[in-house]
C-alpha cells in the first residue's frame, strides 16, 4: 500500500508541477522565473533555483511529520513528492539545461521528446503564450517529431 501511495503522490506532482508553472511561475511569481527563459544573470544560480527550496518544503514536511506518526501516509506522501523532486531536478537542470554536463546524449525517443517539448516551452521569451508547462509528460506530437525528422 504504501508504495501505491508514494506512486500515485509522484504522478499527481505532475499535475502540481504544470499547474504552478503556467500559472504561478509564468503568473504572480514571474519575477523569479523570468531569468530562466532570459538569460539576465551571471553565474551558476538564477532567481528560478528558489523555486526548488519552495517546492521541496512538501516534501520534507511530509517526511518529517510522517516520521514522527510512526510512517504514517504522509511520510510516504513526502517521499513521492521528493521522488519527483529529484527525477525533476536529473530531467529539467542535468539532462535538458545540461547545468552539470552529463547525459549530454541520447537515441531514446522519450528523452528527445522531453528536450523537444522543454525546447518550445522556452522559445517564448515572455510569460504569456507559453506551451508545454510540464516536465514529465510530453504531447504526442513531439514524438511524431522523430517520425518526421524533425
Amino acid at each position: 500500500m504504501n508504495i501505491l501511495i508514494v506512486l500515485t503522490a509522484f504522478v499527481a506532482m505532475e499535475g502540481v508541477a504544470w499547474f504552478t508553472h503556467k500559472y504561478i511561475m509564468h503568473g504572480l511569481c514571474w519575477f523569479l522565473h523570468k531569468d530562466h527563459h532570459r538569460k539576465e544573470s551571471e553565474g551558476f544560480f538564477e532567481h528560478n533555483d528558489f523555486f526548488f527550496l519552495i517546492f521541496a518544503m512538501p516534501g520534507i514536511a511530509g517526511l518529517f511529520w510522517g516520521m514522527k506518526q510512526n510512517y504514517n501516509w504522509a511520510f510516504w506522501v513526502g517521499l513521492g513528492i521528493t521522488l519527483y523532486g529529484l527525477a525533476y531536478f536529473l530531467v529539467h537542470d542535468v539532462f535538458i539545461h545540461q547545468r552539470f554536463r552529463i547525459f549530454r546524449n541520447t537515441d531514446n525517443a522519450y528523452f528527445k521528446a522531453i528536450r523537444r517539448a522543454h525546447k518550445m516551452h522556452h522559445k517564448h521569451l515572455g510569460k504569456e503564450e507559453g506551451e508545454c508547462f510540464g516536465m514529465l509528460w510530453v504531447p504526442f506530437k513531439y514524438f511524431k517529431m522523430k517520425a518526421q525528422g524533425n
